[in-house]
């Protein structure tokens, strides 16, 4: 039997036997009722979802450059500290401090960038500062400030960029737990307190109170204030022609 398009078109009207929609006629693409299938006229083709684009991985293109910068300062026997110095930044510094004394009998040039620090880590570093064989330069830019001038005045040398600040202040301590365990820790960090400040007043040749009360107001000097002071000996000027 031939299919009757009109005919399958017309309401009211049944199908007759073999047209699409008699029972046991098998679907015919494009008639009504029957589902389309990919490729016959008329039918939508799938979406083809759109190349992904591809994935950059940016590396940090410092990465090797400030490695290679460091190694290279290390071998002129010279130590960067910048930014806030804490425990893991502390035993960084002791490693390499404690490396170039162990590796010569040469000065070395600690340079204190915009250093603060949290007070037992400048302890620690002061530690070390005193127990190393050779002389350390310590040479100031930016601001330093509160347990950092620790780590300063543990040096032999000790020398500010004309622009650096000197900020004397006292670090903000927070304690939790019991009244007993917050009694401990006060008198432990009054003691490390003191620590800091009579190495201030014995560089600066100051009494301690006068020292602690400058701190509690947080008193900023200049590079020629600090002289004045005694925190540093001397200006920063420009080197001179390495002899090597």
């Amino acid at each position: 039997m031939t299919h009757d398009p009109v005919r399958a078109h017309l309401p009211g009207i049944p199908p007759r036997p073999g047209e699409p929609g008699w029972p046991g006629t098998p679907l015919t693409p494009g008639w009504p009722g029957t589902p389309l299938t990919p490729g016959w006229p008329s039918t939508p083709s799938p979406a083809r979802p759109e190349p992904a684009s591809p994935v950059r991985v940016w590396l940090d293109p410092l990465a090797d450059w400030q490695a290679s910068l460091y190694e290279r300062l290390l071998k002129k026997r010279i130590v960067l500290a910048a930014g806030s110095l804490d425990d893991t930044a502390a035993a960084r510094l002791s490693a390499q401090l404690l490396t170039l004394d162990a590796e010569g009998d040469k000065p070395v040039r600690l340079e204190l960038q915009n250093l603060r620090a949290e007070l037992p880590a400048a302890l620690t570093v002061m530690g070390i500062l005193d127990v190393l064989r050779v002389p350390v330069h310590g040479c100031v830019s930016g601001e330093i400030s509160g347990p950092a001038l620790g780590v300063l005045a543990s040096c032999a040398q000790r020398t500010g960029y004309p622009n650096a600040i000197f900020t004397l202040a006292e670090p903000r301590l927070e304690f939790g737990g019991t009244v007993t365990a917050v009694t401990a820790r006060q008198e432990q960090m009054t003691r490390m307190l003191d620590t800091l400040y009579f190495r201030l007043a014995e560089v600066t040749g100051r009494e301690t109170d006068e020292i602690r009360e400058d701190a509690r107001r947080r008193r900023s000097l200049t590079t020629a204030q600090a002289i004045g002071y005694g925190l540093i000996q001397a200006q920063e000027t420009a080197p001179g022609p390495d002899p090597r």
